[in-house]
């Protein structure tokens, strides 16, 4: 039987982050779970892979348990296969952001731009006055990437704001659309624009990832595949396993720890 991958985030106030995580670790290791998840005080950020009813029995705990009591009744949340277990072992980190940028203005909790679905996705990055912007690092677009996308050319998400202050202007670019591999850094990256003042920002809500899964790839204007942060190294529309004999071994690693194991 494959395994279920649960790819999740939300952003959170989790001030007690610090105590979460060993018996958050207990959790995932009795139920026998695999991956990476980080802490921090802004929320959770991670992804995991085991038995259907073991996913099932972790996002229960998450939502509704005793442990994050409530706080995480928001889950952004995708879910794919895996022919083998495409984790190693289970950590669980902490860290100062779920996902770096380095920008204490940038709050989603506060302040985010306008979700897109899947299904509005590519009405949106066709019209010629938007501005569509990969936020990920150069490893991951050279995978794949939307027609029209801008690279900026960054080798980690925390570059995105240099690259925004250098690159970007509220006056010129009146409206601007963003996407990433599962959604959360595209949270912080509109955040940040937010705050510096630009008025119209879009972000791909659930990432390539859910546009993969719920457009047709006939109506797709996704090119090439998705670069994953596990053994299955990329996936293709209907989040099927495409490449995991292409990637080079020392290039994903370095990709992973550019991006500090974030997950989406």
């Amino acid at each position: 039987m494959p395994y279920q991958v649960a790819a999740f985030y939300q952003f959170a106030a989790l001030p007690d982050f610090r105590a979460l995580r060993e018996p958050l670790r207990a959790i995932c290791a009795n139920l026998s779970l695999k991956g990476s998840v980080l802490l921090a005080h802004e929320g959770i950020n991670g992804t995991l892979a085991g038995s259907p009813d073991c996913i099932a029995a972790l996002i229960g705990q998450l939502r509704d348990g005793a442990l994050f009591g409530g706080r995480l009744d928001n889950l952004e949340l995708k879910f794919s296969e895996a022919l083998a277990m495409p984790f190693g072992r289970l950590k669980v980190r902490l860290k100062k952001e779920i996902v770096t940028l380095g920008d204490s203005a940038a709050d989603p909790t506060r302040q985010v731009g306008i979700y897109v679905e899947p299904a509005d996705w590519n009405a949106l990055i066709a019209s010629s006055d938007t501005l569509v912007i990969d936020t990920r690092n150069a490893f991951e677009v050279a995978f794949g990437t939307f027609d029209g996308a801008l690279d900026p050319g960054i080798a980690s998400f925390g570059e995105f704001k240099e690259f925004a202050a250098q690159k970007l202007d509220p006056k010129r670019h009146r409206r601007i659309a963003m996407f990433c591999t599962g959604g959360i850094r595209c949270e912080k990256a509109s955040s940040h624009l937010l705050a510096r003042g630009f008025d119209e920002v879009y972000h791909l809500k659930g990432g390539i990832l859910r546009y993969l899964e719920e457009v047709a790839e006939a109506e797709s204007r996704w090119r090439g595949e998705c670069f994953v942060f596990d053994e299955r190294i990329a996936l293709g529309h209907g989040l099927r396993e495409r490449g995991r004999q292409n990637a080079k071994a020392g290039a994903r690693e370095s990709a992973m720890a550019n991006e500090g194991m974030a997950c989406s």
